[in-house]
């Protein structure tokens, strides 16, 4: 199987989404691509303080996360599900991690007013799974690396904000449980699909508290195929952890009640079930967990087990 290979580039990046972006890779359903992305924020070197000199960055002023793509596949039409198999999953060298330098709900909750934001320079081994940080490398973090935003280009004209999480067409979504194993599952919503990758966290936990997670650069080994008649019209995904579902919204009940309707759904088709009865079993086994309060639109997740 020939593999593609992507890297960032000013011509293989973008800062929003749009289906008006030209594609940087056009492949057929079933592809191997090797994707390389840079942090969010797009470092051309590690950034190391804060404040302080700031590193330059591949786009002078990002609106958004620094993405690489979109990638097309030939083919894909709307109504279609993509199929983006997560084979491997390698950061980089180096991350950071900051908190309190923005004013969101949280931040003001905690009491961090934003005139002292923190900043973690991170070591990062990935061949023996650590990140160190802090003074004499005294945080030290087991390494479970996750590509932050996978997308595709949504149906609406115009350029679209990487910031907040999308149920129709994926993109921030944040969710530490999307590791190599995994097979994410994106409504296609534009000829093509265009498919952007990016936002590479060596580490996270549930819930993304303080706006950012170990930022780093990341390659991604994966292959990108088109798949019918799946139970779940929403993102969804088949991970390590098991089955899951995401819910989106301003309001975290919106978010959770998306997330569990469409775990009870599958649940239905898998095991030939009324709803009712997919909500009892669902009851005993279903974990509802905080994906992300961070990002505008803040996220659930709902994993059912691999054991059921």
């Amino acid at each position: 199987m020939t593999t593609h290979r992507l890297g960032p580039s000013a011509e293989t990046t973008r800062d929003v989404f749009s289906r008006d972006h030209p594609p940087v890779l056009t492949v057929d359903p079933g592809a191997a691509v090797t994707v390389r992305s840079l942090d969010a924020r797009g470092f051309l070197a590690p950034q190391l303080t804060f404040p302080g000199p700031e590193r330059p960055t591949l786009i002078a002023g990002g609106r958004g996360h620094c993405l690489t793509g979109p990638i097309e596949v030939r083919g894909a039409e709307p109504g279609d599900m993509l199929a983006l198999q997560l084979c491997s999953l390698r950061p980089d060298s180096w991350g950071w991690t900051a908190a309190g330098g923005r004013d969101t709900p949280v931040e003001r909750r905690l009491g961090v007013d934003g005139s002292q934001p923190a900043w973690l320079a991170w070591e990062l081994d990935p061949d023996a799974g650590v990140g160190r940080a802090g003074a004499a490398n005294a945080f030290t973090r087991t390494l479970r690396p996750f590509l932050g935003v996978m997308g595709v280009a949504p149906a609406e004209p115009g350029e679209h904000s990487t910031i907040p999480p999308r149920a129709g067409s994926g993109g921030n979504i944040d969710c530490r449980e999307l590791v190599a194993g995994t097979t994410l599952f994106l409504p296609v919503a534009v000829p093509g699909a265009l498919l952007y990758l990016g936002d590479g966290h060596a580490a996270q936990g549930d819930g993304e508290v303080g706006g950012t997670a170990i930022e780093c650069g990341m390659t991604t080994e994966a292959v990108i195929g088109l798949v019918p008649g799946r139970p779940v019209g929403t993102i969804h995904a088949e991970a390590p952890a098991g089955r899951i579902t995401f819910g989106f919204g301003a309001d975290l009940n919106v978010a959770m009640g998306d997330a569990l309707d469409a775990m009870v759904s599958w649940m239905q088709a898998l095991f030939g079930l009324g709803r009712a009865a997919a909500l009892a079993l669902a009851s005993t086994c279903v974990d509802l967990r905080i994906t992300q309060v961070v990002n505008q639109t803040w996220g659930v997740h709902a994993v059912l087990p691999k054991q059921l």
